[in-house]
């Protein structure tokens, strides 16, 4: 009998090991956000999402989003559960009037920043 319960002891542990490495090498869970972003500025902005907590940003690939002046845009992404998101907007052709992170994520905000927890934000205005 002893040798079983050496058996069962062991397959146990086997059970919680190999669990607690599966739970390590499983991707964060995924959530979606919406970005609700307002041009009231007099020109176009550009416009990029960096994560920062992970080297990402959106739309990615040397791509912006870009709002006309007046323009209200939805900017829908995924991101991981509890990740922090925070905007970087700039006049087009103008990288030194920006707002939020500014243009490659370069300066500090005080109110730019979002948990990605799902739903969208209020609607940020990006105003001259």
């Amino acid at each position: 009998m002893s040798s079983l319960s050496y058996g069962m002891r062991r397959a146990a542990a086997l059970f919680l090991l190999a669990g607690t490495v599966a739970a390590s090498v499983l991707p964060a869970a995924a959530a979606d956000v919406t970005f609700m972003m307002r041009n009231s500025h007099p020109n176009a902005v550009e416009v990029e999402l960096y994560s920062q907590d992970r080297n990402h940003v959106w739309p990615g690939g040397n791509e912006v989003y870009y709002l006309d002046d007046g323009e209200t845009k939805e900017i829908p992404l995924s991101c991981n559960e509890g990740e922090q998101i925070c905007y970087g907007a700039w006049v087009s052709g103008d990288q030194g009037t920006y707002w939020g992170t500014g243009p490659e994520n370069a300066e500090n905000c005080s109110d730019c920043c979002y948990t990605c927890t799902g739903g969208e934000t209020e609607e940020i205005n990006l105003v001259p």
